[in-house]
């Protein structure tokens, strides 16, 4: 689905954001992408957005080339991927049904249409109760509920989320988390930010560490924890009775 190959972002003042990235990430996949401040991970999703090009290598989508791709296109590129940003953007004189109503209306979608698709996706997200609200009286957590509210309003087949729990507490920021588990698991593919080392501990996910603008570590979990504790609990299950089949057949043939 998104390949990047040799990828490198210099600045015109001659600052690396990014050296040689090369990695891929298939459909349907969850990733923490992980490192210090001023590894690289923002300016990575900025590339996958099209905000920026890189100065070397390629970064395809789907098997087009975004860096490539004529200006009067990415509109139509930012529709397939929906990003809950570091300071949220959110326009703070709009509701919140406004806020996420917004881009729908842009786009040109019949507005009966587009109003039926933000109440879906406020109920998804959890805040069907704030609809009529400012974004200055919502905590945190509603916030950034908000923020992926918007993001999914064009039903993108990605989700770039950055640091979408680094001003919450540790309770709010595992229902973020379990939010998106729960966007992933419809086939969304989940790309996110972080600096949380608790939870890209807790969950057995691939994790993607930056360092100095270069993938210094690419760790592809091969199974989740919760699959690893279930098969070794029905192995041991279905030991025993082996053990059993075995002594009743030893005192058959004695």
């Amino acid at each position: 689905m998104i390949h990047l190959l040799g990828v490198s972002k210099i600045f015109g003042t001659g600052a690396s954001a990014l050296t040689d990235i090369t990695l891929s990430i298939d459909k349907g996949e969850f990733v923490f992408l992980v490192g210090p401040s001023g590894s690289g991970k923002t300016s990575l999703l900025r590339l996958l957005i099209r905000e920026m090009v890189p100065t070397k290598g390629t970064i395809t989508l789907n098997n087009v080339d975004i860096g490539n791709l004529p200006n009067g296109k990415v509109p139509q590129l930012r529709k397939q991927i929906g990003v809950v940003f570091q300071d949220l953007k959110m326009l703070m004189d709009r509701t919140i049904y406004e806020n996420i109503l917004l881009p729908l209306e842009m786009s040109g979608m019949d507005h009966s249409v587009a109003e039926k698709k933000v109440a879906e996706i406020l109920q998804q997200v959890g805040i069907s109760d704030h609809t009529e609200k400012f974004p200055i009286q919502l905590s945190g957590g509603e916030l950034q509920r908000a923020a992926i509210a918007r993001a999914l309003v064009f039903s993108p087949a990605i989700i770039l989320a950055d640091e979408p729990t680094g001003n919450l507490d540790n309770t709010t920021s595992w229902e973020i988390v379990k939010l998106l588990q729960d966007i992933n698991k419809n086939g969304t593919t989940v790309i996110m930010a972080t600096h949380n080392q608790d939870i890209v501990a807790s969950l057995a996910k691939r994790t993607i560490t930056l360092e100095k603008g270069r993938v210094v570590k690419d760790d592809k979990k091969s199974m989740p924890h919760e699959e690893k504790d279930e098969k070794n609990h029905k192995k041991e299950e279905v030991e025993p009775v082996k053990d059993e089949e075995e002594k009743e057949k030893k005192n058959e043939d004695n």
